[in-house]
């Protein structure tokens, strides 16, 4: 993950604040309705108005706020309920990883061949074929390893009517939260282009505590551990 700079996702209508960027690939217009091409895989069947009627009113955790983009108010809190932590953010496209078709030097222009954590025989992820979240550094402001927290851990990403299981699969700077990989806004029916892409509001990333993903780039194992985990958060709160 990179300091994002403010996107046109992010405010409508601003310049787009990063360096001069090369051609880039130009991303298919069914690219922002996609659903589940990433991965192939069916999710499961807990409803996205249930996992988010059970959330209820922020416990903060954090000691602070986050902001979505640099230059943009630090207005986001991590919250605590039951056996999760949530917020409610943005989504930035975090195309870093394995080098692809739609993530690569070329497509974007702050991308690094590698993520913090590394799928089971020490290789790279993959943006575009893995649904992984991006988590803050830890910071006097919020420590998510501390919460149960780090590479691997279940997510349950949340946007509109839809839910995406994903593991933790990268960190970025300690005063930004809201980010993605593609194939997780993909499967979201987000545009998942890394420049071009991205909701601007309205996404809400569910991380369960001491929860591992095994193996952790097999996104049906995230599936299966997500139906399970989703449903002892729906009866626990």
């Amino acid at each position: 993950m990179r300091m994002r700079p403010l996107s046109l996702a992010a405010v409508c209508g601003a310049a787009l604040l990063v360096p001069a960027l090369p051609a880039l690939a130009r991303v298919p217009d069914d690219g922002e309705r996609a659903t589940h091409r990433a991965t192939g895989v069916r999710e499961g069947s807990v409803r996205a108005a249930d996992l988010l009627g059970k959330l209820g009113r922020c416990t903060q955790i954090s000691r602070g706020r986050y902001r979505g983009d640099d230059g943009t108010p630090a207005n986001i809190p991590v919250c605590g309920r039951g056996g999760a932590v949530y917020w409610k953010a943005d989504m930035d496209i975090d195309c870093d990883g394995r080098p692809g078709r739609h993530c690569n030097r070329r497509t974007d222009p702050f991308f690094t061949g590698m993520t913090a954590y590394q799928d089971s025989r020490g290789g790279r992820l993959s943006s575009e074929r893995l649904p992984y979240v991006v988590i803050p550094g830890a910071s006097r402001v919020w420590n998510p390893a501390a919460d149960g927290i780090r590479g691997g851990t279940l997510a349950a990403v949340v946007y509109r009517d839809k839910v995406q299981y994903a593991i933790v699969g990268d960190t970025g700077p300690k005063g930004l939260i809201g980010e993605a990989s593609y194939a997780t806004a993909a499967n979201l029916g987000i545009n998942p282009h890394p420049v071009r892409g991205g909701a601007r509001r309205d996404v809400t990333y569910i991380l369960f505590r001491n929860t591992r993903v095994r193996p952790i780039e097999s996104h049906r194992a995230a599936v299966a551990l997500g139906e399970t985990q989703a449903r002892k958060f729906l009866r626990d709160n």
